[in-house]
């Protein structure tokens, strides 16, 4: 029997993470994801995902002071992105860069030294494409700031509020990894041929540029704007709901009920609560829409996933909708990589097979 697109085919063992979709639960490591998000940074939950444990604090000392090393972009690369089409899209700008990393010190099998070097330079990738174009002075990494705060610095050029930063890092932390989609698929099909890291996460960035995969809550960008430009979330809702037009931020493929990303989001931003008007108008819209969605749609359970509240952070932190995908892209960077170490661990290298449904033709006969 052919499953289309792998489907419910269980290719491999993982340890990295567990989605219960039934019950609305996302583990990293055997820790539920709204615990880690409420007690713990990026940095701490990167090493998690990494090294199998959370880390005690000269660990984690350690592991920040790598991070910050591995920021600044080498002159190769910043000599190719002075050099790329302006109007080449950001994630082939991610894409081309990263994959001119690749030499001889990176090799099979891959080390976390690797991943950590990788993961630091994605965010300066991102930040320098953009000033850059914008025509703006490029903005050297922070050696001071943490893994989230100096992705915004280097991005608008100026240390970033408090709010911000909570509210992007817990996005940040709850899109670090998602199982067996098809970006980590990429990685670990490209690692089992014994290739190396850069190239295994080069397949990824590849894999997520797709709009099926990495796209961006444009949708949801626009309800939101709806709201505030009328004053009324129930208006909104109601008239749209009457329509029959498809509520964005609501629902998911995976998880049946609650998406435990999106609590975690709402559980985070409710602290902030008073500090910036989009995560405000953000709490509002869904609960005025949770409780429609109710009455229109009974029995349905349709609540945000966690592309509704990444709506609302990126306009917090004015975050243009070219930047979603290319931060989702510095955000995954971390389980992608997780993901390449646990293949090269206990290697098999991918080789489904396919039924050949193509015509069959008659020995031609000899004349």
């Amino acid at each position: 029997m052919i499953q289309k697109g792998l489907k419910g085919i269980v290719a491999a063992e993982t340890e990295i993470s567990h989605i219960d979709g039934a019950e609305g639960k996302l583990i990293y490591r055997g820790y539920e994801i709204g615990e880690l998000t409420s007690a713990y940074s990026f940095e701490e939950i990167a090493y998690l995902l990494w090294y199998s444990e959370l880390p005690e604090q000269k660990e984690l000392a350690a592991l920040k002071k790598e991070l910050i090393k591995n920021r600044t972009l080498p002159v190769h690369m910043k000599n190719i992105l002075e050099h790329l089409p302006k109007e080449m899209d950001l994630m082939s700008v991610i894409r081309t860069a990263i994959s001119s990393e690749g030499n001889e010190s990176y090799g099979w099998k891959p080390t976390i030294s690797q991943a950590i070097r990788l993961t630091s330079l994605v965010p300066t990738i991102i930040a320098y494409r953009k000033r850059q174009l914008e025509g703006k002075s490029i903005v050297e990494p922070s050696k001071e700031l943490s893994h989230v705060e100096n992705y915004l610095y280097m991005l608008n050029g100026e240390t970033p509020s408090k709010a911000q930063t909570l509210a992007l890092e817990t996005y940040i932390i709850l899109t670090l990894e998602h199982g067996m989609n098809a970006s980590t698929f990429s990685a670990r099909v490209t690692a089992s041929t014994e290739s190396d890291m850069v190239s295994a996460v080069t397949s990824a960035i590849g894999t997520m540029k797709g709009p099926l995969h990495g796209g961006a809550p444009s949708g949801v960008i626009d309800l939101l704007d709806e709201v505030r430009e009328a004053g009324s979330a129930e208006s909104v809702i109601r008239e749209k709901l009457e329509k029959g037009e498809k509520l964005m931020g609501f629902g998911h493929r995976v998880y049946k009920t609650h998406d435990p990303r999106a609590v975690a989001l709402k559980a985070k931003l409710s602290e902030l609560v008073g500090e910036d008007e989009w995560l405000d108008l953000a709490l509002e819209v869904e609960t005025t829409a949770v409780d429609l969605l109710k009455e229109y749609k009974p029995g349905r359970s349709l609540y945000t996933n966690v592309e509704f509240y990444a709506a609302a952070i990126m306009k917090s932190i004015q975050l243009d909708p070219s930047l979603f995908t290319p931060t989702f892209t510095a955000s995954r960077m971390v389980g992608w990589t997780a993901h390449i170490l646990e293949q090269a661990d206990d290697n098999t290298i991918y080789r489904p097979q396919s039924v050949y449904t193509g015509k069959l033709y008659d020995k031609p006969s000899m004349i």
